[in-house]
């Protein structure tokens, strides 16, 4: 279910208390360990984290006038999401997927670049943290741009 809030505090403000404290703890690991240069806003009817315009002006080749994303972090019916673009494939992945069997029990309930819980308390904070630190907007640019133009 996408929000219709505008703001990341009116989106928080939404949500279930459950639901409300684990995104909380998300976007504070988020905050901490994102490198300079991202962006957090509101998208898609999540919290967004993105490269800027004034970082890269081309934007989102999707639709230009939109930055690039990154990162995304939402409440869904039956789960908290958790989107990172750099987990479509490579050393990042199997970076994650390792770390992922040291910190959880828990299957890996994973898509392309979205990794969901279904319980609150599932969520391994501290890997998510960990797992933002990895990739500055330069790099991101880099990689994003070798793969639209494919």
């Amino acid at each position: 279910m996408q929000s219709k809030a505008t703001t990341v505090p009116e989106y928080i403000d939404s949500l279930p208390a459950d639901r409300k404290k684990a995104i909380v703890a998300i976007r504070k690991a988020i905050l901490k360990n994102l490198p300079k240069g991202f962006e957090e806003v509101m998208s898609y009817g999540m919290i967004g984290y993105v490269v800027p315009h004034k970082l890269y002006p081309a934007g989102y080749h999707c639709d230009p006038k939109l930055p690039l994303p990154f990162i995304s972090v939402a409440s869904q019916k039956n789960y908290i999401s958790f989107y990172h673009m750099g987990l479509y494939e490579g050393e990042l992945l199997d970076w994650f997927r390792e770390e992922w069997k040291e910190v959880s029990t828990k299957k890996l309930d994973m898509g392309k670049c979205c990794v969901r819980f279904k319980k609150p308390e599932d969520v391994p904070v501290d890997l998510l943290g960990e797992l933002v630190s990895k990739v500055t907007p330069k790099q991101w640019i880099a990689h994003y741009e070798s793969q639209v133009k494919k």
